[in-house]
């Protein structure tokens, strides 16, 4: 008997340092992904790469789910895609970049593809801001290439029609991004809701201005169409839900030139040229001196009605408008803005990249793609949410 009990005890023994040799092999063998997803049981965090982690709900936003990932992706290794900005720099377009890059390195890291093989994406836009002709000038160079697939945030929906129509016919996909236009060759649309995000501007201007009174508008330019929907959306909601609520003037910002020789006619100024933008905008606060509000559609919108406000000393006028820039985010946090409906310019460049890879793979797309705002306050701006949408970059 005890010879029996002997024996059990070797045997269990022996099963223990099997399991116990098998349970580390396995470890070893964990694929980098299962390791990333290994949740700590002191914490509860995710453990993984910190990148990761911050640009994630951002792809999360995206609609539909499929511009999420590159999951079933498979472009000719060494092949590129050309993105095309308004502007050639800014915190806004160089996150659009930096989605766009990160959409590469996904595939590449899904297709294993490494040196000359790897798929690149390359960024470009107009060194002057919204310059249409340096912006065509940038689309035929880059066609000249033959890229992938081209993506590009189009300054003047009536300038680019015979570059599309030449991209069409040598079989390079056009997507359009942040600012689309009518052009039916279009492979998709990837933006944010501009026409409902300025509704919901509405709104809020309703919420901090009363129900009365006048409100300004502020526009980036008369020739986008992602600030004509936005200035429709404002002015439209305002009209039908809050008839109280007059908007007493709109600025479109690329209508200098014109406002200068006004302004200069108005005060007997020989040289329009010497009548300045601030000159401009104080005459229009001037103009409207009971005013509530003032929505901006674009971050140069807003900080120049910012600027305008604190020169005037109208410090009780609501300002709401787009973007987060960190001037913008610096003034939300002293309470010199009210509000600001955040993009997702990450999200833009990644899911661009996918749509430009869909069409090239005759995959079939959606014809527009969602990527989502998040409004952001002087209350939440520190909240872990808004943090993991703004990215650690603004702080």
């Amino acid at each position: 008997m005890k010879k029996s009990w002997s024996l059990i005890v070797l045997i269990i023994c022996l099963i223990l340092v099997i399991c116990a040799c098998a349970s580390k092999e396995m470890e070893e063998h964990k694929t980098e992904a299962e390791k990333k997803l290994e949740i700590t049981e002191e914490t509860g965090d995710v453990v993984g790469k910190k990148d990761e982690k911050e640009y994630q709900s951002r792809l999360d936003a995206i609609e539909p789910s499929a511009y999420r990932d590159v999951s079933g992706l498979k472009p000719e290794a060494g092949s590129y895609f050309s993105i095309i900005g308004k502007s050639g720099e800014g915190e806004y377009w160089e996150q659009v970049k930096k989605g766009a890059e990160q959409a590469a390195a996904d595939i590449n890291a899904e297709l294993g593809y490494k040196g000359k093989d790897e798929i690149k994406v390359t960024y470009s836009g107009p060194a002057v801001a919204g310059s249409v002709d340096e912006q065509v000038n940038i689309l035929d160079e880059e066609l000249a290439r033959y890229p992938l697939g081209v993506s590009i945030s189009i300054v003047d929906t009536q300038a680019c029609g015979v570059q599309f129509d030449l991209a069409s016919g040598n079989g390079i996909p056009i997507v359009a991004f942040d600012s689309g236009s009518d052009y039916p060759g279009l492979m998709a649309t990837v933006s944010t809701d501009n026409r409902g995000t300025a509704q919901m501007a509405a709104d809020r201007m309703a919420e901090l201005a009363g129900s009365t009174g006048e409100v300004l508008v502020f526009v980036q330019d008369s020739k986008s169409l992602s600030a004509r929907e936005r200035e429709l959306g404002f002015t439209e909601r305002l009209a039908e839900a809050y008839p109280g609520i007059t908007v007493a003037e709109v600025y479109h910002m690329d209508q200098l030139e014109e406002m200068q020789k006004k302004l200069a006619k108005e005060k007997k100024i020989k040289n329009p040229e010497e009548v300045t933008e601030e000159q401009v905008i104080d005459e229009i606060l001037k103009r409207h001196p009971e005013i509530k509000g003032v929505f901006a559609a674009d971050g140069t919108a807003v900080m120049s009605a910012l600027a305008a406000l604190d020169r005037a000393e109208k410090k009780s006028v609501a300002l709401i408008g787009y973007d987060s820039n960190k001037d913008e985010l610096e003034a939300l946090k002293n309470g010199e803005i009210d509000g600001l409906i955040v993009q997702n310019p990450f999200g833009m460049g990644y899911a661009s990249v996918i749509a430009s890879a869909r069409a090239a793979l005759s995959m079939g797309n959606e014809a527009y793609i969602n990527t989502s705002v998040m409004w952001v306050t002087r209350d939440n701006l520190d909240s872990k949410e808004v943090k993991s949408w703004l990215g650690t970059g603004h702080f």
